[in-house]
């Protein structure tokens, strides 16, 4: 990521079915390794068997929607197709053939910070890479050609990347929808009858016991790392009365930890690049100002940081952050991989070395919007509005995420508070082919078509979070 280099290679899905029986075999140990994952339960699952049904007969393509608060959602999704819908569907007297899997849509940026085996991995698993921050008509038409004519149904993020939220959903990207209605065109233009759907998935975390001490510990540490300091009196708040009497304290440390790492980074960005904010607002001391406050704080301290990296690049500040991040990372990329540089041996080493200068210089101007991307989702009453341990934890580990990129060490290698219970729902399908007609229409109900579509399935997701 340091050096110039070729142009990203597209890596083309190989499915190696004695691979996917190997990772069946080992995923439960994995996950119990890997993760603190130690309960994976779904509802609903009857749903999705069914489908598999009428997708092995030959009568309906489809695609899995799934949330995506944390990494380790594929490892769920993957216990849920290879373990518990063949359990209901035996339950159910339904016969399935085997493997039951999905063809997955998956990042191309993903093998650059985890490894070259991800991509490996992921392209004999039945993966398609895309790039997110362009239109890539290679990763596009690779995962159109799979929807409608590969061997599994097909899977997706719509939301594009996490959020590390379970009970706030990203406002989703239109490109499921568009590969849905892409879908159905290619059905129709080759003369077959499959119905098209969406089938939206939502993902969910909870902790077996509430990791209270954890919780508090890792305060501890993110407190002495911060240099914080100063009294917490100040944060008359309303939701101690839910919190086990001995962490009555968690929350206002909690406020004081956010607005005390606000004003670090704040004077960092104002001093030395020389980039303007408004005048923190004077609060009342009541806990629904200070949150309101935090978070109109927030959210003009990541416009700015992400203008940092705007302005680098001469990108326009359009979008919502997460449009904004995705451009912000494609220009970093198209520094790092470079078309001029299909051919390195052809270069003099001083051209060889001014491109490694670029390299270096996006990379460090992609690390502002890093720390944008981890809190695109935080509304700053997140733990006020339900101050369970969940939330709290969720909390503090973005916070974790931010202090630990600035201090330029893995942000992937989180702490683990606490053994959790992945709870999986399935929703009720989606029928793209009804919407079609309307979609084929014209151009102009095509873009609307794809816009009600995503609008649609954003409510059914926020609708499969439990409350």
């Amino acid at each position: 990521m340091y050096k110039a280099q070729p142009p990203l290679e597209f890596i083309s899905p190989a499915f190696n079915p004695w691979l996917l029986k190997a990772s069946h075999l080992l995923l439960t140990q994995w996950i119990n390794w890997q993760t603190a994952i130690k309960q994976v339960e779904a509802d609903n699952i009857e749903v999705l068997v069914d489908l598999y049904r009428q997708f092995q007969g030959g009568k309906v393509r489809f695609l899995l929607a799934f949330r995506h608060p944390q990494t380790q959602d594929p490892l769920c999704l993957g216990y849920l197709l290879s373990q518990l819908v063949p359990k209901v569907a035996r339950q159910k007297n339904i016969a399935l053939k085997s493997p039951i899997h999905a063809h997955f849509i998956y990042d191309r940026g993903i093998p650059l910070w985890a490894g070259d085996h991800i991509g490996w991995l992921a392209s004999r698993l039945g993966g398609t890479p895309i790039q997110r921050g362009k239109a890539d008509w290679t990763g596009l038409r690779s995962a159109r050609n799979l929807f409608a004519n590969g061997d599994f149904p097909m899977a997706a993020a719509p939301e594009g990347a996490t959020n590390g939220l379970s009970e706030i959903v990203n406002p989703l990207e239109p490109g499921i929808a568009q590969l849905s209605f892409w879908c159905a065109e290619d059905l129709h233009k080759a003369g077959r009858d499959e119905q098209v759907f969406i089938l939206p998935v939502g993902i969910e975390y909870s902790y077996i016991t509430p990791p209270w001490d954890a919780i508090a510990n890792l305060l501890s540490q993110l407190e002495v790392v911060s240099g914080v300091s100063g009294d917490t009196n100040k944060f008359d708040v309303s939701v101690l009365s839910s919190l086990p009497s001995a962490y009555h304290s968690l929350y206002p440390r909690l406020l004081r930890l956010s607005e005390h790492l606000l004003c670090l980074v704040e004077d960092f960005y104002t001093r030395f690049y020389h980039q303007k904010l408004p005048k923190p607002e004077i609060v009342t001391g009541e806990s629904q100002d200070i949150n309101q406050a935090i978070a109109n704080r927030l959210h003009a301290l990541l416009n700015i940081v992400l203008q940092v990296a705007e302005q680098y690049f001469d990108l326009p500040a359009k979008g919502n952050f997460n449009d904004r991040c995705r451009r912000v990372e494609q220009a970093a990329w198209n520094y790092m991989f470079r078309e001029d540089f299909k051919d390195i041996s052809a270069l003099s080493p001083l051209e060889k070395a001014l491109g490694d200068r670029v390299a270096e210089e996006a990379n460090l101007h992609m690390w502002h919007m890093r720390l944008v991307e981890s809190f695109v989702a935080v509304t700053g009453s997140y733990v006020r509005e339900k101050p369970t341990a969940e939330r709290f934890a969720e909390t503090t580990l973005l916070i974790w995420d931010m202090v630990t990129r600035i201090r330029g060490s893995n942000p992937f290698k989180r702490p683990q508070l606490g053994k959790q219970r992945a709870k999986i729902t399935i929703g009720e399908p989606l029928s793209v082919s009804e919407r079609y007609p309307v979609y084929s229409d014209s151009r102009r109900s095509a873009r609307q078509a794809v816009v009600d579509l995503t609008s649609d399935l954003q409510q059914v997701m926020e609708g499969l979070i439990a409350m």
